[in-house]
């Protein structure tokens, strides 16, 4: 089923002093927080109508009934919407291949909006200073870091809203090259084989309500018990005899390797807070979930789908 829809983007403020903390991935899988200035990630400066087909990958049910998942194209032009689509289904095949996606691959609802772009690519791809006519104004080196890609996320969310359902954007960069960044809009390299896992790690954020389990922050956790059903303060002492978080599971396999315990580390800090396994994927990409992800992942899917 395909569907031409209509909409306006309204333009963000033309100057913005706030900042952002954008989530930088590596190649290597590791995962940090980075913060960025808003004035200096991607915007629109002209006004755009929104115009886009939209292409169903998969329906299960009704939009409201199922999570509905929707992938905009950045810097594919009208002769490369079928290397979009072909990327759109790599990137969900990637998605439906780890639990619990795998298992209630029937909960979603996927959709493809497919954004036209004036040119290919995205700026500073491969090298710093190329400039391209894209749709979403995608760009590597956003606030100076070579790996972060960011696009204009009301641009992009405008796009998204487009489909039967949104409640996820994924935007794919038409790039071979490594790269992407987490936050509202989740953005990754098409045609990059291994950013495929930033859209995962994202999902244990905007579906499963998780934390980042990786550290960087060589200071002490400043304390109050995250909210987060995967990092506490409690070492595992602490945790069975207090019966928090995650003390039913502690000795249990994890899918992700070894058992389940309490490991120093999360929360963007290395000491005085803990996680449930040793590397997880909210810790690095690669990995599979723990099984605290995967159950409280499970949870809030079944919830909204039954």
């Amino acid at each position: 089923m395909t569907a031409v829809v209509y909409g306006l983007v309204q333009l963000p403020a033309s100057a913005d002093t706030r900042t952002q903390v954008r989530e930088v991935f590596s190649p290597d899988g590791s995962v940090r927080k980075e913060t960025v200035r808003v004035a200096d990630l991607p915007r629109t400066t002209k006004s755009v109508d929104v115009a886009a087909e939209v292409v169903t990958i998969q329906q299960t049910g009704a939009p409201g009934s199922r999570y509905d998942l929707v992938f905009v194209g950045d810097g594919y032009t009208a002769a490369e919407q079928a290397l979009f689509h072909s990327q759109v289904l790599t990137r969900w095949a990637q998605l439906s291949a780890i639990e619990p996606f795998r298992t209630l691959k029937s909960s979603f609802n996927v959709w493809q909006v497919n954004a036209i772009s004036a040119q290919s690519g995205s700026d500073n791809d491969p090298t710093l200073g190329i400039e391209k006519d894209t749709a979403l104004d995608g760009e590597f080196f956003c606030g100076g870091l070579d790996r972060l890609v960011c696009v204009d996320d009301t641009v992009a969310l405008q796009y998204a809203a487009l489909a039967p359902g949104a409640d996820q954007a994924l935007v794919l960069v038409n790039s071979a090259t490594y790269g992407g960044s987490g936050g509202r809009v989740s953005v990754s390299s098409g045609g990059n084989a291994l950013s495929g896992d930033i859209v995962v790690h994202e999902l244990g954020h905007s579906i499963g309500g998780l934390a980042d389990e990786y550290g960087g922050d060589p200071g002490t956790y400043p304390g109050g018990e995250p909210a987060e059903p995967n990092t506490s303060m409690a070492n595992e002492a602490t945790m069975r005899a207090q019966r928090l978080k995650w003390f039913s599971y502690l000795g249990r396999p994890t899918p992700d390797g070894g058992v389940i315990g309490t490991f120093e580390g999360g929360s963007y800090y290395d000491l005085g807070v803990y996680r449930p396994s040793e590397d997880s994927m909210m810790r690095s990409l690669g990995n599979e979930f723990n099984l605290i992800g995967i159950d409280q992942l499970t949870a809030a899917i079944q919830a909204r789908t039954g």
